[in-house]
């Protein structure tokens, strides 16, 4: 009986041996298929990205990240479409304070207290711009009688005109022409109606967006060192060395931007105002000097192509009230005044203010223009000579070497003075 279990025991033994070799050699025959099927998954993986050229990769990789780009400033410039209405005062205000910022200094420098810097500025800056429209009605209603008058005999000589030339025109079929202006004229007045309620609401837009751009001003005067720090701390710790640096410096920018352009536009305005005056002694006088060279000052502020588009103005009002030949000489004072703007003005001056090359700076003002129209064309130049600077600072890390270096209003240590009201 213990022979036959010992016998019995061996058996089992042996089969239990040979069940656990079929097991183990079964277990090893599977792991070696999964890691040949991983190891071919990741050959041919390896395979695909090594088929790639390293060229089309490092093109994919720019694609993306160039499209993400594209993207967010399409966004960004549709929001600012959107709301131009906000976004337009604000961005006046901008220019306002870039330009009054250093008469405030002035002012304290000159022991003036801070709110009394601060009203003198923008109520100065109020009483410039009443005086220029002041100036410009009172010249347009003294002149008005005699614009008149030479309004017929422009609309004479232009009949006059029609008659002899090679068209054989009638005052029959002149007179029908007007006829059926007028009558045109008449059966849209329901359009020119809505066209008139259209322009009162925008009249009303536009006194609000004043409003908006007077207190924007005011607060960036009061405290526009407390806006900036509460921007720049909007961004992460690690970051805003490099915002507050790249800031500073893109305002120190828009500050020359505004000084330049308002010297530029100077010389434009009593160049071609100079120019239509001259013009007008040789034929018996220009009308409306003052205010062509006003609106060349205005237009001036869009580089390049304002000044272009105020100087056809006044050429055109010497074809109409004086002659051809005094239009001629207009158009040739204007030439002139721009070729100095272009080749001293602009490469000299504004070149070294804003750092932007004028080919740059034309194609800024066309694009600002077919976006926003004349607000785009307006902010186009110191938004791109602003953000070439903040990039420009920001990429060779400018702001490390002294951030502290750009000039910028001190913030007030003084509750008083950071509410205006030390030195009272």
């Amino acid at each position: 009986m213990t022979f036959g279990r010992r016998v019995t025991s061996r058996v089992r033994s042996r089969a239990a041996g040979v069940t656990s070799s079929h097991e183990t050699a079964a277990s090893g025959a599977s792991v070696s298929i999964a890691s040949v099927s991983i190891a071919s998954v990741s050959i041919a993986s390896v395979s695909v990205s090594d088929s790639i050229p390293v060229a089309v990769r490092i093109a994919g990789a720019w694609s993306w990240r160039i499209l993400a780009i594209v993207a967010a400033v399409a966004v960004f410039v549709a929001m600012i479409i959107l709301l131009k209405e906000i976004v337009v005062p604000f961005m006046v205000a901008i220019l306002l304070a870039a330009l009054l910022v250093p008469f405030v200094h002035f002012l304290r420098r000159h022991s003036f207290p801070k709110w009394a810097a601060i009203a003198i500025a923008e109520i100065g800056l109020l009483v410039i711009v009443a005086g220029l429209v002041v100036l410009v009605v009172a010249q347009v209603r003294s002149e008005l009688p005699a614009l008149q008058r030479q309004s017929v005999a422009a609309f004479d000589n232009l009949r006059a005109l029609l008659l002899s030339s090679p068209l054989h025109l009638t005052e029959k079929d002149i007179n029908a022409y007007l006829g059926q202006a007028l009558t045109a004229l008449q059966a849209d007045s329901q359009v020119l109606l809505s066209s008139a309620l259209s322009v009162g609401s925008s009249a009303g837009r536009g006194a609000a967006g004043v409003l908006l751009t007077l207190f924007a001003t005011l607060f960036m005067l009061i405290d526009g060192v407390g806006i900036f720090g509460w921007m720049t701390r909007l961004f992460p710790k690690r970051a805003r060395a490099a915002v507050s640096g790249a800031g500073r410096a893109g305002w120190v920018t828009l500050t020359n931007f505004v000084r330049v352009q308002i010297f530029v536009a100077f010389v434009d305005a009593v160049g071609i105002g100079l120019g239509a005056y001259i013009i007008g002694l040789f034929f018996g006088g220009f009308p409306l000097v003052i205010p062509i060279a006003i609106a060349v000052f205005l237009g001036s502020f869009i580089p390049v192509v304002g000044a272009v588009a105020t100087g056809v103005l006044a050429v055109v009002v010497a074809l109409i009230y004086l002659n051809p030949v005094a239009a001629l000489a207009m158009a040739a004072v204007v030439v002139l005044v721009q070729q100095i703007e272009g080749h001293v003005l602009q490469p000299f001056i504004m070149g070294s203010a804003v750092q932007v090359h004028p080919l740059a700076v034309v194609f800024s003002v066309a694009a600002g223009g077919f976006l926003a129209g004349i607000p785009g064309a307006l902010f186009a130049v110191p938004v791109v000579a602003t953000l070439n600077v903040i990039v420009t600072c920001i990429a060779r890390g400018r702001w490390r070497d002294d951030p502290s270096r750009v000039a910028l209003p001190s913030a007030p240590s003084d509750p008083l003075e950071k509410a205006g009201l030390a030195n009272a």
